[in-house]
């Protein structure tokens, strides 16, 4: 019988070997030195908040793993060698496959600063990083996060629920101000601030400062200030798990790559999700993607390809989204932070700086080309549809309505959102 072993059981991984086990009856092995069991990547925050326990995690039961006949193992994966075909363990021991799923995930990145590898200083992406931010934190007054990316904003929530307070430190001058339009950057800001966040922007670190026991005790931004803190949380971004696959047969640059059918340049090996690098850019999209969804289509991806057809990897239209404290933020299409020359922006913001809407089109043929929304639930298969369609700015600000999940909100702020629009559209630029 065939033999498909899986290293990772992260959310491609498990869904990997969930739909292999959909289309056939090959034996299936998941290796992961992380966990016993897959969880909820996503939710390890409600934990440390209290909203959640440990065993909450899991979406599927104990038992879901042998009666569905997927082998789990607990262990690291030290070696492998491609031409035999053999996983070789931190233990000792060793394992064949047939075929092999690369699903190894990210880390989170470190550019050498100075104290990086203190005690107290941590990212925040594996359960254990979440045990050890439980450690970090029993006796924590003051914490100082660096890096405006969406894990820096979940920590600086989870931390403020314990009363710690936080300094939050981006380099530019509005929160993620390197994804997002500046008027969104800045709403953003102020509702971090809003939730008692020192927010610094223009801020970058330059060395982390270390107590006698080599336990960080603040840090030096670049204009020369210390910021007391017994915790630093590294946000700047996460890059693949590959080191271990380093200097061997495999292509690598920045992650593992692959073609459009996820296959490596090893005949029988394969990669999905955080770890891989597409090797021809897919419209827009990165060729790194650590996007939840995207690591879930991969898996599915594969499982096609490995059970029933060869079936090429297409994620669609680009859609993303993320919560700020408790207001949730939605783009659909491509709504870049700095216009490309052939796009316009228009922007629309409630008074009370909480709900706002920035659309995106071509300023040539006014195709629709994506949305950003704060506070504004928005349907996903109605601007999945639009996308597709190419439909024009005109017909998706008439059609507004259709896409939104509260029609109230339509019949209070359509009269201003049209307005806005308009005097957006009537700027001197158009």
């Amino acid at each position: 019988m065939e033999h498909i072993v899986i290293i990772g059981n992260g959310i491609s991984g498990i869904t990997a070997a969930r739909h292999i086990r959909k289309h056939s009856d090959k034996k299936i092995t998941v290796i992961s030195a992380e966990s016993d069991y897959f969880f909820s990547r996503t939710a390890l925050m409600y934990v440390y908040m209290g909203h959640m326990q440990w065993d909450h995690l899991k979406p599927y039961e104990d038992w879901f793993w042998n009666k569905n006949r997927i082998e789990l193992k607990k262990a690291w994966v030290k070696a492998i060698d491609f031409d035999t075909k053999t996983l070789s363990f931190s233990s000792g021991e060793s394992m064949n496959y047939d075929k092999l799923v690369l699903a190894t995930g990210s880390l989170p990145n470190k550019f050498g600063w100075e104290g990086e590898n203190l005690k107290g200083v941590q990212g925040l992406v594996t359960k254990q990083d979440l045990e050890l931010l439980e450690e970090n934190t029993k006796n924590c007054k003051s914490a100082v996060i660096i890096g405006g990316g969406l894990i820096g904003v979940e920590m600086a929530e989870m931390l403020r629920t314990r009363k710690i307070k936080v300094t939050l430190l981006v380099r530019e001058t509005g929160f993620w101000g390197n994804i997002l339009p500046e008027n969104d950057a800045k709403l953003i800001s102020a509702h971090i601030v809003s939730h008692g966040v020192d927010l610094r922007h223009e801020t970058e670190l330059d060395k982390i400062l270390s107590d006698e026991n080599g336990r960080v005790r603040a840090v030096r931004t670049k204009a020369g200030e210390e910021i007391e803190c017994q915790l630093v949380g590294l946000s700047v971004g996460v890059h693949p798990n590959i080191e271990f696959l380093k200097n061997t047969a495999l292509e690598t640059n920045i992650g593992i790559l692959v073609d459009r059918y996820l296959q490596t340049n090893i005949p029988d090996v394969y990669a999905i999700g955080d770890c891989v690098q597409q090797r021809e850019a897919i419209g827009q999209r990165k060729p790194v993607e650590a996007v939840w969804y995207t690591g879930r289509m991969m898996g599915e991806t594969i499982a096609r390809t490995l059970t029933k057809d060869k079936t090429q990897y297409n994620p669609g239209n680009w859609f993303n989204s993320a919560k700020f404290f408790d207001i949730e933020y939605q783009t659909y299409g491509w709504v870049f932070n700095n216009p490309r020359e052939n796009e316009l922006h228009i922007h629309w913001a409630h008074k009370d700086k909480k709900k706002f809407i920035t659309i995106a089109f071509d300023k040539n043929d006014k195709r629709f080309l994506g949305i950003n929304t704060f506070g504004i639930r928005m349907r996903h298969e109605v601007f999945d549809r639009w996308l597709t369609e190419k439909r024009s700015v005109s017909f998706v600000l008439a059609n507004l309505k259709e896409a939104n999940f509260d029609p109230e909100f339509y019949k209070h702020y359509e009269k201003e959102i049209f307005n806005s629009f308009k005097e957006n559209l009537q700027q001197p630029q158009l």
